[in-house]
């Protein structure tokens, strides 16, 4: 049962939610660029899968929901977060299938979604709104997470004993044990990370809500002065709580580079370049390490930085165009410069536990780096290879439309989307019937019933995109299979883009 301190805090924090939604499009967004070498006829709907994948976010909510919730099967979780060391961490989202509420992974789908909405929120229309909704929902909890100085709380929940029982978010009775940072116990890749998050909702809000802005953007500062001087892996001080779910094995420094290229866009101020100028080198600027996700940002910093060459001309950061272009040719295959692997048909493949966030992110940096190349007019060389804009967005599409059903199972890899997608995903609240239709507890070894059962999952997760396939196609749909079953919110966040930029380009936004 819920304490009125919980109570108390979720009310005021739903006041303060709906005073940040925002009804307005901010003038830096993106004008719609026209591109005629797109088809009329699109084989997606692309519109479609976009208001999906931003629902999605909605059925991860921890904590009290508000009334517009649109996924109704799920209900209040977490109301006492955070109470037992006398703080409120009601809210947040859940990463995954699990309900622990993991700070790292959390501040990368922010900073992911804010960056969707940044480059595409002015061709989005009426799921701009909803994306914004998203990014507040996770930006309300990080000011929380980081409300005392040189302290970020990072973690709600014993991973350990959560993953012993298999019940729903709203019947929870393991710990919800909380884990911090601080001087003592650093963690620089999770506060730069954080710090990067609040810095991109910053921009987000700028126009619509210019006191929140602030709020975002002034927290965000201090937060990256903490993870800048007082450095040390959090997988070290905190080894026991965070691995192996979301140990940090690239280290720290691309955060830091992560952390002051989006300060450096937030606040326009020299001495965010300064530091990326004197540090850059030392913190992995030129690292050939192409993969982009919750752990390693320095493809993302990459092109982040690229654009401030290429838009916005400044001069001193042209060796990032050169970082980027780089990366681009790993990923061209019949170049002397190819690195990446595809399935026979046609899937990035990077890794066998949740691929599908390897294939979604690169999507989103390539129609990504395609608008700032085209806003520059120049190319990619790959040695004697010229990539263009366009074949940077081919490729994307080409990603994103295996995603959606173009793939030799003929198999959407998004809930709820297509004829034929996942029905046993690896998520507890889906697998488990809802509380409307079970109001009794579920208890917590007696849902494993349900986790190694084949029937269908009752409650559809829409919107929720999975691992994915193994390097051969093959995709099981097994609900114990978290490693090709298990959708999360950091798979979804880079895919809002993408998917924008696609509905765009076929006339259907």
């Amino acid at each position: 049962m819920a304490s009125s301190f919980s109570s108390s805090s979720s009310t005021f924090a739903i006041a303060t939610f709906l005073f940040l939604l925002c009804f307005t499009t901010p003038l830096f967004l993106a004008k719609p660029q026209h591109h005629a070498h797109h088809p009329r006829f699109a084989s997606h709907n692309y519109r479609d899968a976009l208001a999906k994948s931003i629902i999605y976010f909605e059925g991860q909510r921890s904590g009290k929901l508000p009334s517009n919730q649109r996924i109704t099967w799920r209900k209040d979780s977490g109301l006492s977060d955070g109470k037992a060391m006398g703080v409120d961490l009601v809210g947040g989202y859940y990463d995954a299938g699990d309900n622990v509420k993991f700070g790292f992974p959390m501040a990368f789908t922010t900073t992911m979604l804010s960056w969707s909405v940044l480059e595409f929120g002015g061709l989005m229309k009426g799921e701009l709104q909803n994306a914004k909704e998203a990014i507040g929902w996770a930006t309300e909890y990080l000011l929380k997470a980081t409300a005392y100085p040189d302290t970020i709380y990072v973690q709600v929940g014993d991973a350990g004993k959560d993953h012993s029982c298999w019940e729903r978010p709203e019947d929870m009775d393991t710990p919800r044990s909380v884990f911090k940072i601080d001087k003592n116990t650093p963690g620089t890749e999770v506060a730069a990370e954080t710090a990067a998050a609040l810095a991109a909702a910053s921009l987000v809000y700028r126009k619509c809500n210019p006191s929140y802005s602030k709020l975002l953007v002034k927290r965000a500062i201090r937060v990256f002065e903490f993870a800048d001087k007082y450095r040390g892996s959090y997988s070290n001080g905190l080894r026991k709580v965070v691995c192996p779910y979301y140990c940090s094995v690239s280290g720290y420094e691309d955060e830091l580079l992560w952390g002051a290229a989006w300060l450096h866009r937030a606040t326009k101020n020299p001495s965010y370049i300064n530091y990326i100028q004197r540090n850059g080198q030392i913190l992995g600027a030129a690292e050939t390490d192409n993969t982009f996700g919750w752990d390693n940002k320095h493809v993302g910093a990459r092109i982040l930085l690229s654009k401030a060459f290429l838009v916005q001309k400044l001069q001193s950061l042209h060796d990032y165009k050169s970082h980027a272009d780089n990366y681009i040719c790993s990923l061209i295959p019949g170049t002397a410069f190819s690195q990446a692997q595809y399935t026979p048909g046609g899937l990035l493949f990077k890794m066998d536990d949740s691929n599908m966030q390897y294939v979604t992110s690169t999507s989103f940096l390539l129609v990504t780096y395609a608008k700032y190349l085209t806003s520059a007019r120049m190319v990619v060389k790959c040695g004697g290879v010229v990539v263009t804009p366009k074949r940077l967005r081919n490729i994307a599409k080409k990603q994103v439309d295996y995603l959606l059903g173009d793939n030799p199972l003929k198999m959407s890899f998004m809930v709820g989307y297509g004829a034929s997608y996942p029905q046993r995903i690896h998520h507890r609240g889906s697998s488990l019937p809802s509380v409307s239709n079970h109001p009794s507890k579920i208890e917590c070894r007696s849902g494993f019933s349900v986790m190694s059962s084949q029937a269908p999952n009752p409650n559809v997760l829409v919107g929720a995109v999975v691992g994915g396939p193994d390097e051969h196609d093959r995709f099981p749909d097994e609900r114990s299979d978290y490693e090709q079953s298990e959708p999360a919110t950091y798979i979804n966040a880079p895919l809002v883009g993408a998917l924008t930029y696609l509905a765009h380009s076929f006339g259907q936004l």
